[in-house]
């Protein structure tokens, strides 16, 4: 039985009653989940793929050893001469109309590039090869050998439509805009595939090949040229009649591991993205939509990563956030006319959302392939572990240290790599030797930080002061005036009166001029090592006592550490005092904060004294202040921002004021 008897496979993609093809792109993920689909469809007996011969064997022991990471190489001819290399790329005549075909002049003619094979999940061609070995299907290499090899490729459209289009309607749709192959190599290879489909038809009923997109329309027109009155020909009388390719003499290819950090240059798809499909697969889970649920489960990794490096330093990454960030994904790909997001889009948005910080944890996490071993694989043939080499763009570093530059045998859309600016995490190294350079007889703080807390101390004295005014409001009968607003409260109690009452709030008597923050109560003692005693370093700062945890901890920067405050007190204006920290006035004080709260009332020429704390104070807070005859003003934490207040907690201490000169250039926002 064949196609055209089993009517199943789309009029369109069948070349003959026994010859199918897929066009697919190169590097999708989407595309493999389509040639997997179309081997659950439909039955088949052969597979051919555009691969040579000589790639068959290192190939398909990369398929068995997946999900490991590899890709085959093979160099070309070492005696390969310039004038040679420079006439194969010039032969044949060049299309005008084709703008994307490159100059010959314009490669390097001293060094004939490596093709390679890489050995992706996501790969449609290695999805059609690994689904033929698990079905027992013989495989059929039927491109050409070729030394150099030159690839062919130009801009296609977002693959990920082919989700919502069938495989035939996506490839009639490209197929006006399609060009012909503009060099000599790819239209002979194109000849030399249609002339093995030729042959293979006569020996399978139902053989599908898997190419290009960009090649099978040509490779149509190439079978149909090719009459079986000319098959059946000798090769002398079809030489006559069309001009028929001949191999080239081709080193053999080789298979080598893969650096982990340098997945992204071998991979179509995120390497992330590639370790879901893998653990879809082995775990017989839905893959569908990985591909945009991928980008969501890799936000989440991201905020659990940032969570677990940060602590308490790290910014709350709550739904809402992620909701503008996903949104903010979708914006930029569609203003760049993509269905799915690259990855300088996601880091992006991720950055202009959430910070630098947790933008550095999503580029990280998304060059990571964690297909995490779920599925046992074959033992390798080989007796020792592959050999490994590290990628960069277009090139490669083999074990002995020698550089290749690559082109891909299976190349997809041409790539545009940019540039996103991140500030990098400092190495052990680099923070053991700030460490150990660090002058303990000078620090300064950070002004910018200053300029925020004492914005903040401001409001705090502020929402006091309206507390103090509340707790002296009265109210009286409507008269003339509603004074300061109804009140509604004693209006209803006397109803029965039929009289509105309204309030009466008198100015506040005093001058607050101390602040007491307790972020952290109670604060343990080994948590907050550091303390000191602050002095303004003009009319505009305060004073500032304050217990924090140790800066020389978290280093970022040469002669920059960063600390996390417990407490802290304020004295606006500035005045002189000793160390509280060591006031013997004061030793009275057991905690951390009653020293605060002690040093406060001691200090203040206020009767009242702003105190911001997660709870009110207790009653041995209220007889401390009483001592002094002073009064606590409590002011809950939780009526601003949990956000802001975490950003006005860190405090970056520099070793020296000539540090501010650079310190922008370390200091991130988290």
């Amino acid at each position: 039985m064949n196609f055209s008897e089993a009517n199943d496979v789309p009029a369109l993609l069948r070349i003959s009653p026994r010859l199918a093809v897929l066009p697919i792109i190169h590097g999708s993920g989407q595309f493999a989940l389509t040639v997997r689909r179309w081997f659950l469809e439909y039955s088949f007996d052969c597979l051919a793929v555009p691969l040579p011969e000589s790639f068959r064997e290192p190939v398909e022991a990369g398929v068995l050893d997946l999900p490991r990471a590899s890709i085959v190489l093979q160099p070309p001819k070492p005696n390969f001469a310039a004038s040679e290399f420079r006439s194969e790329w010039a032969q044949g005549p060049w299309n005008e109309e084709d703008s994307d075909a490159s100059d010959p002049e314009d490669e390097d003619p001293e060094t004939p590039p490596t093709s390679y094979v890489p050995i992706d999940p996501c790969q449609p061609v290695i999805m059609a090869i690994r689904a033929a070995m698990g079905e027992h299907l013989p495989r059929a290499y039927v491109d050409l050998e070729t030394d150099p090899f030159r690839p062919y490729s130009t801009v296609m459209p977002d693959p990920f439509a082919v989700r919502h289009v069938a495989p035939e309607i996506f490839a009639a749709a490209l197929l006006p805009s399609i060009t012909r192959p503009p060099d000599h190599q790819t239209r002979s290879r194109i000849v030399h595939m249609a002339m093995r489909l030729r042959d293979l038809e006569t020996r399978h009923e139902r053989t599908l090949f898997v190419c290009s997109v960009l090649h099978w329309p040509w490779i149509r027109e190439a079978y149909n040229q090719l009459a079986p009155s000319t098959q059946q020909s000798s090769r002398n009388e079809m030489s006559a009649k069309i001009s028929l390719p001949e191999h080239d003499v081709v080193q053999p290819a080789e298979r080598f591991a893969v650096k982990d950090r340098t997945l992204m240059f071998l991979y179509g798809e995120l390497p992330f993205i590639t370790g879901l499909y893998e653990r879809a697969r082995s775990e017989l889970e839905n893959d569908d939509n990985i591909q945009i649920d991928g980008v969501k489960e890799l936000l989440i990794a991201a905020r659990d990563s940032y969570r677990k490096e940060l602590g308490n330093r790290a910014r709350r990454v709550t739904p809402l956030l992620l909701s503008k960030c996903l949104q903010y994904i979708r914006n930029l790909s569609l203003i760049h006319r993509r269905m799915t997001p690259d990855l300088v889009t996601i880091v992006t948005a991720a950055k202009q959302i959430l910070g630098d910080q947790f933008a550095l944890h999503v580029a990280e996490l998304a060059n990571t392939y964690q297909h995490g071993n779920r599925e046992p694989s074959p033992p390798q043939s080989e007796d020792a572990p592959l050999p490994e080499v590290t990628l960069g763009i277009d090139q490669a570093r083999l074990p002995d240290g020698e550089t290749h530059s690559l082109v891909s045998r299976l190349p997809g859309p041409p790539l545009m790599w940019q540039t996103i600016q991140l500030q990098r995490r400092a190495t052990t190294y680099e923070k053991e030797r700030w460490k150990y350079k660090w002058n303990p007889y000078s620090h300064c703080s950070y002004p910018p930080e200053d300029a925020r807390i004492e914005n903040f101390r401001t409001r705090v004295f502020d929402r006091a002061q309206a507390i103090i005014g509340n707790d002296l409001a009265k109210t009286e009968k409507f008269t003339t005036s509603v004074k300061d607003g109804i009140d509604i409260r004693d209006t209803l109690r006397h109803w029965y009166e039929r009289q509105i009452y309204v309030k009466v709030v008198p100015p506040s008597r005093g001058v607050l001029d101390a602040c007491v923050m307790l972020f952290d109560s109670p604060a343990d003692p080994r948590k907050y090592p550091w303390r000191t005693t602050w002095f303004a370093e003009h009319n505009e700062e305060s004073t500032l006592a304050l217990f924090a945890s140790n800066y020389q901890d978290e280093m970022v920067g040469p002669g920059i550490g960063l600390s996390i405050y417990g407490g802290a007190l304020f004295l606006y204006p500035p005045v002189v005092i000793p160390d509280v920290w060591v006031d013997p006035r004061i030793d009275y004080a057991e905690t951390l904060e009653e020293r605060l709260i002690a040093a406060a009332c001691l200090h203040s020429r206020g009767r009242e004294i702003a105190l911001l704390s997660p709870l009110p104070p207790g009653s041995g807070w209220q007889r401390l202040a009483r001592r002094h005859h002073k009064r606590l003003v409590h002011v809950p934490l939780n009526s601003f921002s949990d956000e802001q207040v975490q950003q006005l907690r860190m405090v970056h201490v520099l070793n020296g004021s000539e540090i501010r000169s650079f310190a922008a250039d370390f200091i991130r926002h988290v």
